[in-house]
């Protein structure tokens, strides 16, 4: 049946849904940021710059507060229908995982902060999951912006290769804390930090099947394994 309730077009509403996309794109320059920074303090043992990302963690806070009180205003007030409805619950949804990133980044950087303290040891290297996490944040968020579903898609995709660059990680550490005691507290820290850059990963492709879900009203949550056997069980190429 189709929709029979009349879009909004008042210029009071639009200004609203530019204002919550303005926010949305402010808040996910800020995550973006937190992230490279977060992985730049790691890599370059750069304690001042892990101490920003923590410090700063709260501006994507209070940008959330924002978006969410915006998004429940509109609710309330203009009773949005169709695609505009879906559109305000994809960015509550959305603002929800970015907050989240922004939280695993501090998460990062404190590791960082710690294995500063500690000499160089359990030298596994990060930089592979990290350049491929970047890369999932930096296509969701386009995605996001240019309502793109087929990069979404590559997005979920993508996922597998981070999850695949976690276990080697895993592994890897595991096995030079066996070889070596005495490493045991740096690789741990790593071990904390592989793990949150996989579950930033996560909520890259948590806002990926968002985009997908306001894109063409498809909810794809439950149905990762189909995509993925449907393109091979591959990711695409960058």
């Amino acid at each position: 049946m189709p929709d029979i309730q009349p879009r909004h077009l008042s210029s009071e509403f639009e200004e609203e849904l530019d204002e919550l996309r303005r926010k949305l794109l402010r808040m996910a320059s800020q995550v973006e940021s937190l992230i490279a920074d977060a992985l730049a303090a790691l890599a370059q043992r750069d304690t001042p710059r892990a101490e920003s990302v923590v410090a700063r963690d709260s501006d994507v806070d209070h940008l959330e507060k924002e978006i969410d009180d915006l998004c429940l205003k509109i609710l309330a007030l203009r009773q949005p229908a169709a695609g505009d409805l879906r559109q305000i619950t994809s960015a509550l949804k959305v603002v929800t995982d970015l907050e989240r990133m922004g939280d695993l980044c501090v998460n990062i950087a404190r590791a960082a902060i710690e294995l500063n303290r500690i000499p160089r040891a359990a030298a596994v290297d990060l930089s592979r999951i990290g350049a491929a996490v970047r890369e999932m944040v930096r296509r969701s968020l386009d995605a996001f912006v240019d309502e793109d579903a087929r990069l979404a898609r590559d997005v979920v995709l993508a996922d597998k290769l981070v999850d695949r660059e976690y276990d080697e990680a895993f592994k890897s550490l595991v096995q030079s804390m066996v070889e070596s005691p005495a490493v045991i507290e740096a690789a741990t820290h790593l071990l904390f930090i592989a793990r949150h850059l996989e579950r930033i990963a996560d909520h890259a492709t948590n806002i990926a099947e968002q985009v997908i879900f306001l894109v063409e009203g498809d909810d794809i949550r439950h149905e990762k394994a189909r995509l993925r056997a449907t393109h091979g069980g591959e990711p695409p190429a960058p």
